[in-house]
């Protein structure tokens, strides 16, 4: 199957519902992402810390079209995936501050969140580990005759590991039920993807190992979501896997600690007042008139709450005991 073009958002055949709940996704990352910029630096959180604010329509419209049973698995970029997939905020936080309560029992830290629950395998701080264990999992799928899928995250960066194309070759073998959605944000840690790398055409990356590929404008999305239907529907019909790029954009440094001097302000702000993806759902559901500034701010109010809630279930909890330090660890 060849490659797709790039898919761009053409009709709008959307309820108030569903912009909404798009609306609603993506705030929540935002605000949650603002919030944990805030607290690691009061000190509360330690070690690295990456935010995911401005390429929230990227999981969002991902999740939109999984179903119950699909796995998630990402990089270290996580939290907002996690939310996305369903995790309670409260917990992800509880994780970040490092108390017994979050998700990993306070040992993982921003890095390496897991919720087995909700099907998300991590969170992993080695670059690119997602992809094999991605297809690991999309392998256990097949093996098991089930109709999930694993919807595998990863860089730009970390596109370019050999370990991605050893996975790739694989799934493209077995023809493996599993995603791989390149987040490119044009940047790797600090390096613009023009200077680092020989074909930045990504949804390519597969194509010698038989998997098709297609550009999604990550900063729509309806877009996303348009696209993910086509593909996800693809990959659960038996035809294996599938490669998308996500042209996205992040608007903070790499991680808290980069002061991410590689790119100008201006190009930063020309991002923010043209293509941030919360103001193109917002201008869709008032150019649509299924909502009003006050519906808006309503919104708001409830996810500012839960944000609130959240800091202080987190910062209520106790520590792990010392005892934790031996559990789930192979001696």
């Amino acid at each position: 199957m060849p490659a797709v073009k790039e898919v761009k958002n053409t009709k709008f055949p959307y309820s108030a519902q569903q912009l909404l709940k798009f609306f609603k996704d993506m705030l929540l990352i935002r605000r949650f992402e603002e919030k944990t910029g805030q607290l690691y630096g009061q000190g509360l959180i330690g070690g690295f810390c990456h935010l995911y604010i401005g390429q929230e329509a990227v999981v969002t419209g991902m999740q939109a079209a999984a179903k119950k049973g699909d796995q998630v698995i990402t990089t270290y970029r996580d939290h907002a995936h996690m939310l996305a997939a369903g995790t309670d905020p409260k917990v992800i936080l509880a994780e970040l501050l490092g108390r017994e309560t979050g998700c990993s029992r306070g040992k993982g830290g921003s890095m390496h969140m897991f919720d087995l629950e909700n099907q998300f395998y991590g969170g992993h701080g080695i670059v690119g580990a997602s992809v094999p264990i991605g297809a690991g999992l999309g392998f256990a799928n097949k093996y098991r005759g089930n109709d999930s899928l694993c919807m595998c995250y990863f860089g730009d960066g970390a596109a370019n590991q050999g370990q991605v194309f050893e996975a790739m070759n694989m799934a493209g073998m077995w023809k493996l039920p599993v995603i791989f959605i390149i987040e490119n944000n044009g940047y790797a840690m600090g390096t613009s993807t023009k200077r680092s790398t020989a074909c930045t055409d990504y949804s390519k990356r597969g194509e010698i190992f038989g998997i098709p590929g297609v550009k999604v404008d990550g900063m729509d999305v309806v877009a996303v979501y348009e696209a993910a239907q086509k593909v996800i529907e693809h990959v659960r019909a038996g035809n294996g896997a599938y490669v998308m790029e996500m042209n996205t954009y992040r608007y903070r440094g790499h991680s808290m600690s980069d002061p991410a001097k590689y790119r100008s302000k201006e190009e930063v702000e020309k991002y923010k007042e043209e293509r941030d993806p919360i103001d193109h759902v917002k201008k869709l559901l008032f150019d649509n008139k299924f909502a009003t500034e006050d519906d808006l701010k309503t919104i708001e109010n409830e996810i500012k709450e839960i944000i609130n809630e959240a800091v202080e279930f987190a910062k209520n909890s106790p520590e792990p005991d010392a005892n934790e330090l031996f559990t789930d660890v192979v001696r």
